[in-house]
C-alpha cells in the first residue's frame, strides 16, 4: 500500500542556512505521527516546508503527488490543513470570522464544516462571536486547529498544540484529535517539545535534532527502551 505521506531527503534552507539535513520520514492514511524535539531543533521548519514556507531540496508526496513547486494556497487546496503553533489569528475578528478566513479553498463546505468544528469544540459555538484577543490560550489554540479543519483537510499538521496550555486543555485537545482521526479519518502529523503528550497521541515517533531525525519507531518500542526514556522523556 502507497504511503499517505512521503518525506523524502527534505532539506530546508533559510537564506545560506540549512534547518533540515535530508529528513525522509512516511505516514499512513489515517495515522497519527509526533515529531518531537527541543526548542530550535527544526520542527517548526519541517511543518512550514510541507506548506511551501521555506527553500527546500528533496521531495514531499501527498499520495504519490509531489507537493514541491506548489503556492500554499494549492498545498492547501490538494487536502493539507495547517494550525501553526504561533497561532496566526486575526485578535480583533469574531471567533467565527477567524474560522471563515480557513474556508477559502472550501467554499461550499463552510457550513458543513462550522459544524464539524462547532461539535468539535462546543465552546466555540458558546463564543462564536467573541474577539479572539480576549480569548484564553487554550481557546485560541481551538479557534487555530477549527480553522485548519475549515479547508476539509485530509491531513492535518499542528505545530506544539500544547504549548503553554494547562494539562485539562491537553488532554482535550488530544481527544479531538483522536476523534477527528476515527470519525473523519485525517491523517495527522504534530510537533512537540512534549513527549509524554505525543506519545500518549502518536502510534509512532520521531526524534528531531539539529534538523536531523536521530530516532524512530512506534511508541510501544521506544517507551520500553530505558536509554531513550532517560535522554528524551525525562524519566
Amino acid at each position: 500500500m502507497m504511503d499517505f505521506l512521503e518525506i523524502d531527503k527534505l532539506s530546508a534552507f533559510y537564506g545560506k542556512a540549512k534547518a533540515l539535513h535530508e529528513v525522509s520520514l512516511t505516514v499512513k492514511q489515517g495515522e497519527i505521527i509526533a515529531i518531537i524535539g527541543a526548542n530550535g531543533a527544526g520542527k517548526s521548519t519541517f511543518l512550514d516546508s510541507i506548506m511551501g514556507l521555506t527553500k527546500t531540496e528533496g521531495d514531499i508526496r501527498l499520495e504519490g503527488q509531489s507537493l514541491i513547486g506548489r503556492s500554499t494556497p494549492q498545498i492547501v487546496e490538494s487536502g493539507v490543513g495547517y494550525a501553526p503553533e504561533r497561532f496566526n489569528l486575526f485578535p480583533y475578528m469574531s471567533v467565527y470570522d477567524n474560522l471563515l478566513v480557513g474556508a477559502f479553498t472550501a467554499r461550499t463546505d463552510i457550513e458543513k464544516n462550522i459544524k464539524v468544528v462547532e461539535n468539535l469544540f462546543p465552546r466555540l459555538k458558546e463564543r462564536r462571536n467573541q474577539e479572539t484577543h480576549t480569548q484564553s490560550g487554550g481557546e485560541r489554540q481551538m479557534v487555530s486547529l477549527g480553522r485548519a479543519l475549515m479547508s476539509s483537510p485530509r491531513l492535518l499538521i499542528v505545530d506544539e498544540p500544547t504549548i503553554g496550555l494547562a494539562p485539562k486543555i491537553c488532554i482535550e485537545i488530544a481527544s479531538v484529535l483522536k476523534r477527528l482521526r476515527d470519525e473523519f479519518n485525517t491523517t495527522i502529523v504534530i510537533t512537540e517539545q512534549n513527549a509524554n503528550f505525543a506519545m500518549t497521541l502518536a502510534e509512532r515517533l520521531y526524534v528531531l535534532e539539529s534538523g536531523s531525525i536521530k530516532i524512530q519507531g512506534s511508541v510501544e518500542e521506544l517507551k520500553n527502551d530505558p536509554q531513550l526514556t532517560e535522554a528524551y522523556f525525562g524519566h
